[in-house]
């Protein structure tokens, strides 16, 4: 139900981008949330916002429905399953990391839904952790895309420190002002 839900709030966000000419322009909306990590610096702190654009809403709507799709899929195929609570929470908790990543507002918000998504491979891909392949095949997930992630946070870091902030909208306007020897 609550991913159906994502579904029509996706559908609903869509129609609004395509009606303000998302055909014919960027539109851009961040839904501003909380500052999470104070800075006694002026603009320097970070925030949990949503930002809905062209790309992010068409995504919105795809995540969503195709997550929508494998839940209702899953209904038939884990039905004699033991641990579906344990499944749909996972399933769950990966949808929801899937929709924060299309609709993160800035790099770090970015890298904890990315975060959240490599938990639930790794709890997914071993589910059946009793045969013994696939908590190997769990494992080997884990460590692959630890590096991966290490890689991602120092990206991460070298983007706070060349720009001074991680929002995407704010490094989209300085990416000109960096010099060619920089880059």
């Amino acid at each position: 139900g609550a991913i159906a839900g994502s579904f029509v709030i996706s559908l609903y966000f869509f129609v609004q981008v395509l009606q303000e000419g998302a055909l014919g322009e960027g539109v851009f909306h961040r839904l501003v949330g909380y500052v999470w990590l104070p800075s006694p610096i002026s603009g320097t702190q970070i925030e949990i916002s949503l930002q809905i654009d062209n790309l992010s809403a068409l995504m919105l709507v795809l995540v969503s429905f195709l997550s929508m799709l494998i839940a209702i899929y899953s209904l038939g195929y884990m039905h004699e399953e033991e641990g579906k609570p344990r499944y749909y929470a996972e399933i769950s908790l990966f949808v929801a990391g899937m929709l924060g990543t299309v609709s993160a507002d800035n790099f770090l918000q970015l890298l904890i839904f990315w975060e959240i998504m490599g938990l639930c491979s790794y709890l997914l891909i071993g589910f059946w952790y009793h045969k013994p392949e696939a908590a190997a095949a769990a494992k080997k997930a884990f460590l692959v895309t630890r590096v991966g992630d290490v890689l991602f946070l120092i990206g991460v870091l070298i983007i706070w420190n060349q720009f001074g902030t991680l929002r995407f909208e704010e490094i989209a306007g300085k990416v000109g002002l960096v010099s060619p020897e920089v880059l």
